[in-house]
């Protein structure tokens, strides 16, 4: 049973509905994960709006950063977002990109060693300009990197554009073009 499903895309690509509506295709009880911080009253009505929009069918967990604390086991999961669980590290490791992704890499592999579906969603930051600050770049690489090791142990790999996924990796293959020297 167990899978890992990773979403990628730009903010507001649909990203999240799509792993919701994914997660419900294949269970009728799935597990909805929220790694956020609740940072100001803004955003504190913007977490209320989702936790309303999803129905009774869901469990909601809360954890910023101990994914693997929680027992999933054969359930499904949608884990949302790796990038806020990210700033989680990063933030409380004094913004060091080594030891946050040391961490996260840990956090990452004790979690999925559980057997269950996890579908994790995340963004793909370094997809427009070089931002103009040290601590935003230095960012920017440790969830570049994050996203490569996710998509590496993927089992599928789905990139969303503008509302519509794209499957750029299934049953562990790449279907892009081959990999350099391998044509």
């Amino acid at each position: 049973m167990k899978q890992i499903i990773l979403i990628t895309g730009g903010q507001r690509s649909g990203k999240s509905s799509y792993a919701e509506k994914k997660a419900l295709a294949l269970s009728r009880q799935p597990i909805y994960m929220a790694t956020s911080r609740i940072w100001d009253e803004e955003f504190r009505k913007r977490v209320e709006r989702h936790r309303s929009n999803r129905g009774p069918q869901w469990t909601n967990i809360e954890e910023d950063k101990r994914l693997g604390r929680h027992d999933v086991k054969g359930r499904t999961v949608v884990i949302d977002c790796v990038t806020l669980w990210c700033t989680n590290f990063f933030f409380d490791l004094g913004s060091d990109v080594r030891k946050a992704l040391e961490a996260v890499k840990k956090e990452f592999d004790e979690f999925t060693a559980q057997d269950a579906v996890f579908i994790f969603v995340t963004n793909e930051i370094g997809s427009g300009g070089v931002a103009g600050n040290q601590l935003q770049r230095q960012f920017t690489d440790l969830q570049g990197w994050v996203n490569q090791y996710i998509a590496s142990r993927a089992d599928q790999v789905i990139w969303m554009v503008s509302g519509i996924p794209v499957i750029i990796k299934q049953d562990g293959r790449i279907l892009g073009p081959p990999p350099e020297g391998k044509e």
